[in-house]
């Protein structure tokens, strides 16, 4: 390959580079962003860059001599709208065009949005320009924040309001947050965070609206409440970004359909990140953005899947002053033992705890807050047995 074409300055595209580099590319290297940033991380948006302990200095991803060694030509500020296959063409919207002999989408995902979100005081947090308009508002003074949604980024953002003083509700259409992630009692468990952290938890009832002329004023629920609000964060999960690829002949379906070593249809087109659909899994999770481009990369140079990915599913959140981390696959089936640390009144004890769900006689997964050298040790545990066991038994 003498050209190799990265569509999206995102963390999973960074990665990419950096493999196609340690790997042995030494061709015309090319890096696509929609964003006029480069790669920069995304997981201290709401947290510590939100409330003001970190800057945007301290989110930069690569540096003077990493770019160097890089040697890419990076396309900053600029979209990609299309994807020609057989000429083996990226099309970008400023009419410029790139030949190229390999693809790695990396494009990631974009907030969804809510009708009426074009008021004033109506936020997402996806970007760095998402966060630094957030910040700006709510560094004006006490805010009523609406937070809609109490996934990871939901929870997250409300514990950096509520940790600036401002009065904080979250919104959450399900019985509770986190179910799909965590299962109904441990959930719940973690759901007690928000109530030690002086936050309003209202669940089982989604938005009916937006209100307010010109700037955001409230929050109308499925039930008829009416929530008074200056800030109202939106945080009800991600689309995508492939729709620039329509009509690539590449197939599309929550993300970009790959195989289980990040290859989609054709050879020369891989995809990374909160993008790809790799093996029948969609997962926006750092891990992923940060395993899958080696094995991505390694696939397009010798132009067929010679590796897989086989990592273990991880992710972690900080809420609240509290951290919780999780790794493996659970299903609603599956028993749920905390072995370390224990649970009070609903919510985590002084300490934190461990737990382990179990199926079938063996550990598939493990939750832990607040005790990271139990987790490290479950982790580990988790990563040798799926190492031993063939594919189809995961």
């Amino acid at each position: 390959m003498r050209t190799v074409t990265v569509v999206g300055a995102s963390l999973s595209g960074l990665y990419a580079a950096r493999a196609l580099r340690a790997q042995g590319f030494d061709g015309r290297l090319v890096i696509v962003g929609d964003e006029p940033h480069r790669p920069y991380d995304r997981p201290p948006l709401s947290k510590d860059f939100l409330t003001g302990r970190a800057d945007e200095y301290q989110l930069a991803l690569t540096d003077a001599e990493e770019l160097a060694e890089l040697r890419a030509e990076w396309l900053l500020g600029t979209r990609a709208r299309g994807l020609d296959t057989r000429g083996r063409t990226v099309l970008l919207d400023d009419g410029r065009t790139i030949r190229t002999d390999g693809v790695v989408i990396a494009t990631g995902a974009t907030a969804r949005r809510l009708p009426g979100d074009g008021l004033v005081g109506v936020h997402t947090l996806r970007t760095l320009d998402d966060a630094r308009a957030l910040r700006d508002r709510l560094h004006r003074g006490p805010r009523r924040v609406v937070v809609i949604g109490g996934g990871f980024i939901g929870a997250e953002t409300a514990s950096s309001c509520a940790s600036r003083g401002h009065a904080v509700t979250v919104v959450e259409a399900a019985p509770l947050p986190l179910v799909p992630q965590l299962g109904v009692d441990m959930a719940a468990v973690c759901a007690a965070l928000h109530r030690r952290g002086g936050v309003d938890l209202v669940t089982g009832t989604g938005v009916a609206g937006l209100r307010g002329t010109a700037s955001v004023s409230g929050v109308e629920l499925a039930d008829g409440r009416l929530l008074p609000a200056d800030v109202v964060i939106v945080g009800i999960g991600a689309i995508p970004n492939t729709a620039w690829l329509a009509g690539s002949t590449l197939a599309l379906r929550d993300g970009v359909l790959c195989d289980d070593g990040c290859v989609t249809a054709l050879p020369q087109v891989v995809a990374v990140g909160d993008v790809a659909r790799v093996g029948g899994t969609r997962a926006e999770h750092w891990t992923s953005a940060t395993q899958q481009p080696r094995i991505a990369v390694a696939n397009l140079l010798a132009g067929r899947t010679l590796e897989t990915v086989r990592s273990v599913p991880y992710f972690w959140s900080d809420q609240y002053g509290t951290r919780i981390q999780f790794a493996g696959r659970r299903r609603d089936d599956d028993t749920v033992r905390v072995t370390e640390g224990d649970i009070a009144e609903g919510g985590p004890a002084e300490g934190g705890f461990l737990a382990r769900y179990e199926r079938g006689g063996r550990t598939v997964a493990v939750l832990s807050v607040d005790r990271p050298r139990a987790f490290m040790r479950a982790r580990r545990e988790l990563v040798r047995e799926e190492e031993r066991l063939e594919p189809a038994a995961l």
